[in-house]
């Protein structure tokens, strides 16, 4: 098929905007698919996907489409996740296309990341086709969609297609809008030198990586020698082909064409998301622009419940990675855990996906610990360190000063809630940046937070604030000093590693109170009492004291003097003050699970 017939393009929209259900239609209409194999969320292949309803790994598919001027046309459709943690992988998909449909949902309107994703579409030039789905609600409200198209997002409300993905109208007009106004794709040089785009890979067991490709200039055939840009590894091409929505062998993709590569790669760590592939003998001589390595931005420990599945986790850590290359793990241990190991995420729905495969598809008890993010730490000699772990903070006398991740958020909320968003964001040490009315009944507030405190329960707090109306989005905004210290918990006058935090100066003492209330419900008691207290350095800042478990030795006195009593009860602390030099207080694994799991 000559090239001026092929279309490459993407869907991008806010969550649950019916993405996965358009991508279910067009395929259908276009007849890609056979009745046989007919079901909803298609290209969600994941049980974790289904479930949840979100498109976690990006996934192409190739239709022919005969269109209404009688020519028949190649569309090759990238389905993207939503959701913000992804967003690296969004653009590099983005990068793959000459067009983008908007999804915007008629009942709800536009929202946080529908402009996130918006903005992406526009850095990568592509063409923008607006459609409002769900037009078949009865709260859909068309005119209020329309206009925020114009007001939020400048375009224009004609070019705008009303559709219902789940019930198949104006499909036809989406396809249409599509051969029409998306440009077909076009050579990046005039040289016939090979280069193709990663933008997304997975793990076959039997036949290696599967890398995701789309094809800028040259041929890539059966047998080719290709070299990988940013490692500069070489490779023999064992198969190439399209998917329909399924694996298909083609002979060679050509300049335009997404498909996929297999070639003799046996890890996911030597094929990387943005890379370039180019011919090992003819290579080209710069790779394509926007690559990046993807850095981990949350940080977690995972430990097995039992210490003889540590072998297993780490095979299933290593299978993991091999299908997602942007999860980081390394080996660790603790004196409270045992072994396990120390991982990185793109942010807390990756690690949620991360720790719920772990548990499905591996059957492995894990604990996770509190979640950390990257913070840049100046020795007072000048060394410059990152700390991803509380344990490996230096003592505060060496260090002059701390730097923690920033991000900047974008929240947009009816005008009623604007007074709780506000005061939500100052209790998180945010700054409101900019407030702006986006129409008669929504504002988006900008504004800049650190990372470490919209990492457990901001969203939950915003979505419970606004009913569900609010929506959020955040980019990354650097790194920012603070006045931040490490909090270590005490049990028994021992620090246990695990609880160790380091938190905001202000906001110590609170969360040494609260970590300590919560201890002192969770650890059993013992023979002698035992104090828990949060420490930052050398000062304690909240205690918390869990009463020893007394005998009754004065129930066999009936009657006498009382200094036999005195006596009995005296001999019983002295054996207590004993037992506290000498006793050792063990946590018990469940008492870690519930501290750990719930982000108090």
């Amino acid at each position: 098929m000559p090239i001026e017939n092929t279309r490459n393009f993407s869907i991008i929209a806010h969550i649950d905007h019916g993405k996965t259900t358009l991508s279910d239609r067009l395929l259908e209409t276009t007849q890609t698919i056979t009745e046989r194999q007919k079901q909803d969320q298609l290209l969600d292949s994941m049980d974790l996907e289904r479930e949840r309803g979100i498109t976690i790994k990006s996934h192409p598919v190739t239709m022919a489409y005969t269109a209404k001027d009688g020519k028949t046309y190649k569309l090759n459709l990238l389905d993207t996740p939503g959701h913000v943690d992804f967003s690296y992988e969004v653009s590099r998909s983005l990068a793959a296309c000459e067009g983008a449909l908007l999804l915007i949902d008629a009942a709800q309107g536009v929202e946080a990341q529908t402009v996130a994703n918006m903005h992406l579409a526009m850095q990568q030039n592509l063409l923008i086709i607006p459609v409002i789905n769900k037009i078949d609600l009865p709260s859909a409200d068309l005119p209020k969609a329309l206009k925020q198209l114009e007001d939020i997002i400048a375009i224009p409300a004609e070019e705008a297609i009303p559709a219902s993905a789940k019930m198949g109208i104006g499909i036809v007009d989406i396809l249409e809008a599509v051969v029409e106004r998306v440009p077909p794709p076009k050579d990046c040089e005039d040289d016939g030198l090979l280069r193709a785009s990663v933008f997304d890979s997975v793990f076959d067991p039997f036949r290696g990586v599967v890398s995701y490709v789309r094809v800028f200039s040259g041929t890539l055939r059966r047998g080719t020698g290709i070299r990988m840009m940013s490692t500069g590894k070489t490779y023999d091409v064992k198969e190439v082909g399209v998917f329909t929505p399924r694996m298909q062998k083609q002979d060679e993709l050509m300049s335009g064409d997404v498909g996929y590569v297999i070639a003799n790669m046996k890890t996911s760590g030597e094929v990387k998301i943005g890379d370039t592939i180019t011919e090992s003998q003819r290579p080209a001589p710069a790779p394509l622009p926007g690559f990046k390595e993807i850095q981990p931005l949350v940080f977690s420990g995972i430990y097995p419940v039992s210490s003889e599945d540590f072998e297993q986790l780490k095979l299933a850590m290593g299978k993991l990675q091999i299908n997602d290359a942007a999860f980081h793990y390394m080996a660790e241990s603790s004196a409270a855990l045992g072994f396990g190991f120390r991982c990185g995420f793109l942010g807390l729905l990756h690690m949620e996906i991360i720790q719920e495969r772990l548990r499905r598809e591996y059957e492995m008890d894990v604990i996770s610990t509190y979640p950390s993010v990257i913070y840049e730490v100046t020795k007072t000699n000048r060394e410059e360190i990152l700390v991803d772990n509380p344990s490996f903070l230096p003592d505060a006398s060496v260090i002059e000063e701390i730097r923690e991740p920033m991000v900047r958020v974008f929240v947009m909320t009816p005008n009623e809630f604007i007074g709780d968003m506000m005061q939500l964001m100052m209790e998180k040490r945010g700054t409101i940046e900019d407030t702006e009315t986006l129409d008669d009944s929504r504002v988006m507030l900008t504004a800049l937070l650190p990372l470490n405190e919209i990492l457990v329960d901001f969203n939950d707090r915003l979505k419970s604030l606004s009913r569900g109306y609010a929506s959020m989005d955040y980019e990354h905004a650097g790194y920012k000093a603070s006045k931040l210290v490490k909090m270590d918990i005490l049990i028994n006058a021992e620090p246990v590693d695990a609880f160790s935090t380091i938190v905001h100066k202000e906001k110590a003492v609170s969360h040494g109170r609260a970590l300590c209330k919560k201890l002192r419900d969770v650890i059993p008691r013992q023979m002698f009492t035992v104090p828990i207290q949060a420490a930052v350095g050398g000062a304690v800042i909240a205690r918390e004291t869990i009463s020893a478990m007394r005998k009754n030795v004065t129930a066999k006195c009936y009657g006498g003097d009382i200094s036999r009593k005195r006596k009995l009860l005296e001999k019983q602390k002295e054996g207590k003050k004993k037992m506290k030099m000498f006793g050792k207080v063990n946590i018990p694994q469940e008492a870690f699970i519930k501290v750990l799991k719930t982000g108090d």
